[in-house]
C-alpha cells in the first residue's frame, strides 16, 4: 500500500544539473502518490517567448520559480503534499518556498542530492536524454553554471530539516527512496498513515 501524508508538506528537491534529483524525484512523487512539480516543466515553456522577446533569461527564471511556487500554494491549500524539483540553489528561492509553505501550514523538508563520484556524474550529465534547451549538456556548460552561482549554493538552511543523497552511491534506486522516505516520515506530522 503507497504511503500517505495527511498534513500538507513540501518536499524541495535541491541539486545541481545532472545530480539525480529528478530520477528520485518522480519515484518518490510514484511512491507518495502526490504531485510533481517540476519546474523544468515550466522553464521549457518559455522557449517561444524567450525566442519572440529577446528576454532576459534570468527574467524568464524567475517566472519560472514564481509560477512553481504559485502551483505549489495551491495544492498545499487544497490539502495536498507537493514535490517540487527545482534546483533549489540559493537561500532567496528557499525564503520563496517557505513563504508559500506557511499559509497552508505546510511543513518544508528538503531533499539535497549531491554525487560524490564525480566522473559518474559527468557520465550522467552528458549522456541524458531529451535534454532541455536551457539546462547544461556538456561539464563544461556545468561548470560555467557553477561558477556563476559564486558559491552560494551551499547556503545554511536554519530549521528546514535536510537530509543529503548520494546519488551516485552504489545503491539501488529503491534504497535511495526508502532512505529518503523514512527521513520524511520521521519529520513529518503524526497523522502520516502508510
Amino acid at each position: 500500500m503507497a504511503k500517505r501524508i495527511e498534513t500538507p508538506m513540501i518536499i524541495a528537491m535541491k541539486g545541481h544539473p545532472g545530480s539525480g534529483k529528478t530520477t528520485l524525484a518522480r519515484s518518490l512523487a510514484s511512491t507518495l502518490r502526490i504531485p510533481l512539480i517540476d519546474k523544468d516543466d515550466v522553464r521549457d515553456s518559455t522557449f517561444s517567448l524567450q525566442n519572440s522577446l529577446h528576454s532576459s533569461p534570468s527574467l524568464l527564471n524567475d517566472l519560472s520559480y514564481d509560477a512553481v511556487f504559485r502551483v505549489a500554494s495551491t495544492q498545499l491549500n487544497l490539502g495536498l503534499s507537493v514535490i517540487v524539483d527545482s534546483p533549489l540553489s540559493c537561500r532567496a528561492r528557499l525564503d520563496d518556498m517557505l513563504r508559500s509553505a506557511a499559509p497552508a501550514g505546510a511543513q518544508l523538508i528538503i531533499v539535497e542530492c549531491k554525487p560524490s563520484d564525480e566522473a559518474e556524474w559527468r557520465r550522467r550529465l552528458e549522456t541524458r536524454g531529451g535534454s532541455s534547451w536551457h539546462k547544461p549538456s556538456t561539464w563544461h556548460d556545468l561548470e560555467r553554471l557553477l561558477q556563476g552561482y559564486g558559491g552560494c549554493t551551499d547556503y545554511d538552511v536554519g530549521d528546514v530539516p535536510k537530509v543529503m543523497m548520494d546519488t551516485t552511491a552504489p545503491v539501488e534506486l529503491e534504497e535511495l527512496v526508502s532512505r529518503v522516505l523514512e527521513f520524511i516520515l520521521s519529520h513529518s506530522a503524526p497523522s502520516v498513515k502508510y
